[in-house]
């Protein structure tokens, strides 16, 4: 699965080569920080609204200043290649950039989905879609399904344990 994982630069190649086929380019980005059900649904619903569904995942070092110095627990790496590993993400590219408008701006999808938790309005990227033909669409949010509540539950019982 890791042939899902690509550079921007091989991304970009690829991803024109789709939409000059006719495919529907769907984008979808986070930090994917231990993969939980919340994530696994949301990929499949952003993966229903087209045929192809790319992944931007933040760095390492995006992550640590978006999160904080104890975050990602997985390294960028295996991040990436779990997702890659779902059959419902066609590409998947890391991103080192606080937010994804570069990389947005650069592959112009036909769709951009974020989870429940965004308003329209905050999503970044949002403009760049629109004025391209594109859509915005929002996805709502699995309940209690987040990486944060699932470190600390596991804290919690680590901690009862001892």
């Amino acid at each position: 699965m890791k042939q899902k994982i690509k550079s921007r630069k091989e991304l970009l190649k690829i991803i024109k080569n789709l939409k000059a086929k006719g495919k529907r380019i769907v984008f979808t980005n986070g930090c994917f920080d231990l993969l939980h059900i919340g994530h696994i649904r949301y990929l499949e619903k952003a993966k229903a609204l087209g045929d192809v569904l790319v992944i931007g995942v933040n760095s390492d070092h995006s992550v640590r200043r978006l999160k904080g110095p104890g975050r990602p627990i997985l390294p960028e790496t295996e991040r990436s290649e779990v997702l890659s590993a779902l059959g419902c993400v066609d590409y998947v590219t890391l991103f080192d950039e606080i937010d994804p408008l570069t990389l947005i701006t650069a592959l112009e999808p036909h769709v951009l989905v974020k989870g429940g938790d965004w308003k329209k309005e905050q999503i970044v990227g949002r403009e760049v879609v629109q004025r391209t033909g594109g859509k915005v669409v929002i996805i709502p949010f699995v309940q209690r399904a987040s990486t944060s509540n699932l470190i600390k539950t596991i804290l919690e019982r680590y901690e009862k344990r001892n």
